[in-house]
């Protein structure tokens, strides 16, 4: 193989142009893909980050569920029983206002067939002194007729 000047003066040249890179142009370039290396890492670490948060975020959502469920479930739960109660206390008075309103219908009642006794006591005896009138005869004077009468009422 024929070395000749145009082989060393293009190895020449080729090694300032390798130089020249190096100092000029590679720096510039690996300074770029380090920064741009160093901006993916951070945004990867963002990403992870950000998906931890997000799964920390639903974890609470979900449990802030479960509790206002729970919450809601125990006010329903609450509700129910005070409906229960107030129904029961209704019925209770209910009953106790019938009880009342029984008893005053009773007394009433017991009343009024006191009255038609002692009616039926008075009329019973003026038709008992009218019929001995009768078969005695004669006229029983008003005092004798009226002691009679309530004696008579007094024994029925």
């Amino acid at each position: 193989m024929n070395i000749n000047l145009t082989i060393i003066g293009q190895a020449i040249a080729f090694a300032i142009f390798v130089v020249f890179c190096m100092k000029f142009v590679w720096p510039p370039i690996t300074a770029a893909l380090a920064e741009r290396k160093k901006k993916i890492a951070e945004g990867l670490d963002a990403a992870e980050r950000a998906e931890r948060d997000l799964q920390l975020a639903q974890e609470k959502a979900t449990e802030n569920m479960r509790k206002g469920k729970e919450e809601a479930a125990a006010i329903i739960e609450q509700a129910n029983k005070r409906a229960n109660q107030i129904v029961e206390e209704a019925k209770e008075k209910a009953l106790e206002e019938a009880n009342r309103v029984k008893a005053a219908k009773e007394a009433e009642l017991e009343q009024e067939v006191n009255q038609a006794r002692e009616v039926l006591r008075a009329q019973v005896a003026t038709l008992v002194v009218a019929g001995a009138e009768k078969v005695l005869g004669a006229s029983i004077d008003s005092n004798a007729h009226a002691q009679l009468v309530e004696k008579l009422a007094a024994e029925l």
